[in-house]
């Protein structure tokens, strides 16, 4: 029986934040894997995302892009799996989803590729300069819960993934208050499941490598 929920992917991408989001939800699902060169710029996969980019979802015909919007999308599609508050609780919820998409985004990138904001034209970037991010980034993950209090949800896969890659790769300071917030992420069995198989598809790549 086919499945109505597709994982387009790559293992060694950003997808792996969406396979965490599918694995947390526990839906079955079928997964599609890209190359960069061909795959994803080929013209079926153009038709999905014209972008050429991965992750993308397709569920029941209905198209989601952009690894914020996909846990979203997930969360709302399958309310089984308590990935969301309350609507009339949502404000730390979406608070956080979109500042890990925007801000926090941008200003590691940034950084990544030498840019600095010029003293005085804060207020130009969105994210002020990557020192106010990483400030109000740990104010989002200080306490001994997730980010919406006792719920672990959505917003804890995507801003979690942020903040566990930018601890692995170096890309964000080590602070305690995202080395205790990883560490409760990285006993989630979603997140194991995860990791290991992302890591059994990257270990089969480089063995073909």
């Amino acid at each position: 029986m086919p499945h109505n929920l597709t994982l387009y992917t790559n293992p060694m991408s950003r997808g792996q934040i969406a396979r965490w989001m599918l694995e947390e939800v526990g839906e079955a699902y079928e997964m599609v894997i890209l190359d960069f060169d061909s795959g994803m710029k080929s013209a079926d996969y153009l038709a999905i995302n014209p972008m050429g980019k991965v992750p993308a979802i397709v569920h029941a015909g209905r198209i989601v892009t952009e690894c914020a919007a996909i846990c979203a999308y997930l969360a709302d599609a399958f309310p089984a799996a308590n990935l969301a508050p309350p609507v009339d609780q949502r404000a730390d919820y979406y608070r956080w989803l979109f500042f890990a998409a925007g801000p926090v985004e941008a200003a590691i990138t940034n950084k990544a590729f030498g840019f600095v904001v010029p003293e005085g034209r804060e207020r130009s970037a969105g994210y002020g300069c990557f020192d106010d991010m990483i400030d109000a980034l740990e104010s989002a993950v200080s306490d001994d819960g997730w980010i919406c209090g006792a719920q672990f949800t959505a917003t804890d896969v995507y801003v979690g993934s942020q903040i566990d890659w930018g601890l692995s790769f170096g890309t964000l300071p080590s602070r305690p208050a995202f080395e205790t917030y990883a560490a409760r992420l990285r006993k989630r069995p979603a997140y194991q499941r995860q990791k290991a198989l992302d890591g059994a598809l990257i270990a089969q790549m480089q063995k073909k490598g």
